[in-house]
C-alpha cells in the first residue's frame, strides 16, 4: 500500500501554490507514494481579498476538512519551503527556494516512507 503524503497550504497570492506543486514534485519521485496537494478554506471576504489583489483560488486543488488530515501518513511541518510574496505580492519564488520545497518533498516522503514501514 502507497504511502499517503498531504501537502495542505494557504495562498493569497499562489507563491504558496507554486511551492506546493514543487513539493509535490519531489514526493513523487519516491517510489510507492502517493501525493494529494489539498488547500484550507479561506476565510478572509472576497471584497478584502480583491482589496489585496489575491491570486484566483486554485480549483485543482481541492479544500480539505480537518477530519481528512488523519487519512495521511505524513503532513510535513509548517515550517517547511517558504517564500516572501512581498506586501503586494509582486515578488515570485525564486530558482532556489522552488529547488528547496522540491528537495524538501522528495526528502519527507523518503522519510514518510521509511516511518510508515517500521
Amino acid at each position: 500500500m502507497a504511502t499517503k503524503i498531504y501537502i495542505v497550504y494557504y495562498s493569497t497570492w499562489g507563491h504558496v501554490a507554486t511551492l506546493a506543486e514543487e513539493i509535490k514534485k519531489g514526493a513523487d519521485s519516491v517510489p510507492g507514494v502517493e501525493v494529494t496537494i489539498w488547500r484550507v478554506p479561506e476565510t478572509l471576504p472576497e471584497d478584502v481579498l480583491v482589496k489585496m489583489h489575491a491570486a484566483p483560488v486554485r480549483q485543482d486543488h481541492p479544500v480539505i476538512t480537518a477530519s481528512q488530515l488523519a487519512e495521511a501518513d505524513g503532513g510535513g511541518s509548517a515550517y517547511g519551503a517558504g517564500t516572501f510574496a512581498g506586501a503586494d505580492g509582486g515578488r515570485v519564488p525564486t530558482g532556489a527556494e522552488l529547488a528547496l520545497a522540491e528537495h524538501q518533498g522528495k526528502y519527507f516522503a523518503g522519510i514518510a516512507k521509511k516511518l510508515k514501514s517500521v
